[in-house]
């Protein structure tokens, strides 16, 4: 079993301009590491809150090269740590779209998984309206990986509310939630989605949000939290750029584990 180790969920504000992006995420990913952390986690669209929903068809690169991929390598293996980037614009299918890739890069800057999110959030209220499905192109293939951490299921944002995600992919030590949840629906559904991720899987949760009043004008609820296998939340962030770092503590989980053993009570 592995000895404890320290991850961190990096909180941001993305603004329209991508290299101001990544040098505030460059700078964040540097300050997880002078705390220890091993692993840090980036936010949905860390790279990017555009002023259209378009811009980011802009900003799209090839799997594999371009400027937002080479800095995450590069970052990864500067401050030796494994980097798991919220979300990079990937080509689709359809050209005129994307797909919102999650990327995992290992302590030497070698990358190691892809994820492309599924749900795609389209939402309306009497005062906002999101369609995602208008500009990105949903994935099909749940993806969990080995690690020097334990196994560590990948999802995006509005992915937490599948559970069955989770399921087909569980059991795992960690799931990662990079996310950039509204104001609305952060304020009312967040904490309870994130922490039921944890409990049911009996996992740790890392969570890293979008948090603060962005140049598009929209508002993203932050909260970026990191929640243990009880459901506790252990670190967090309400609002504004920021690093939150907790040690995991790989023994914890495993005690909780056969204090419930609820993953082997499962019958479907």
């Amino acid at each position: 079993m592995p000895d404890p180790f320290r991850v961190a969920a990096i909180q941001m504000v993305s603004e329209p301009a991508l290299e101001a992006n990544l040098a505030a995420a460059g700078e964040l990913v540097a300050e997880a590491a002078g705390q220890g952390a091993r692993l840090a986690v980036l936010p949905e669209w860390f790279c990017l809150m555009g002023r259209a929903e378009g811009d980011k068809l802009a900003i799209r690169e090839a799997d594999g090269d371009g400027p937002i991929q080479s800095f995450l390598a590069r970052t990864a293996a500067q401050h030796k740590v494994w980097v798991i980037a919220g979300t990079v614009p990937l080509p689709a299918r359809d050209p005129r779209k994307v797909r919102n890739s999650c990327l995992v890069y290992d302590a030497a800057g070698q990358r190691v998984a892809r994820y492309d999110k599924i749900h795609l959030f389209d939402f309306t209220d009497a005062d906002q309206k999101y369609r995602e499905s208008n500009t990105i192109e949903p994935g099909d293939t749940p993806v969990a990986i080995e690690s020097p951490f334990g196994r560590i299921a990948l999802s995006i944002c509005y992915d937490v509310r599948f559970p069955e995600l989770y399921r087909g992919l569980a059991p795992m030590d960690l799931i990662v939630i990079p996310s950039a949840f509204t104001a609305t629906t952060g304020k009312a559904h967040w904490d309870l989605l994130v922490r039921a991720r944890a409990v049911e899987n009996l996992a740790w949760v890392i969570a890293p949000a979008q948090g603060g009043h962005h140049l598009n004008g929209r508002r993203t609820y932050g909260h970026t939290m990191i929640v243990g296998p009880w459901g506790e939340a252990v670190a967090s962030l309400a609002h504004g750029a920021g690093v939150v770092v907790a040690e995991i503590d790989p023994n914890y989980q495993r005690k909780v584990r056969e204090s419930l053993p609820a993953l082997l009570h499962r019958v479907l």
